[in-house]
């Protein structure tokens, strides 16, 4: 499978495409981090909404796309999904949500906040690899 990659506006210059994962947990964290950089995608991480912002806000690059997850401790996903929209970089960013929940109803939440689309845990690779495809073309 071929990573995706992104031009570089500077240059022209083909780019892994960067992805911010948000989730409380350190484990799936790890395995986000490493099935996505096996796929060749650039992989940051952060435990919570709050940590995404504050690395997105000292970050010289912004990421292609993010994946959150929804119940988080300080700044759950609902809350990062919101707080990405209402800033003028990442109005169009692709944002999955990886999540346990799969009620209509967190769905339809995420949806009116500006999720993207949404993903159920466990994950599958393959799976996860085509939804990002998917929301980048």
């Amino acid at each position: 499978m071929l990573p995706l990659t992104a031009v570089h506006p500077s240059d022209g210059v083909r780019m892994p495409t960067k992805i911010l994962a948000v989730d409380d947990s350190p484990t799936m964290r790890m395995l986000l981090r490493a099935t996505l950089t096996a796929q060749g995608f650039d992989v940051r991480d952060a435990e919570d909404g709050i940590a995404a912002l504050d690395l997105l806000d000292g970050a010289d690059e912004r990421p292609d796309l993010v994946i959150t997850d929804i119940n988080m401790p300080r700044l759950d996903g609902f809350g990062l999904i919101a707080e990405l929209r209402a800033r003028p970089p990442f109005k169009d960013t692709p944002i999955l949500v990886l999540s346990t929940e799969s009620a209509p109803e967190k769905k339809a939440v995420a949806r009116r906040a500006g999720a993207t689309g949404w993903l159920v845990k466990p994950f599958d690779p393959v799976s996860l690899a085509a939804a990002i495809r998917r929301v980048l073309h």
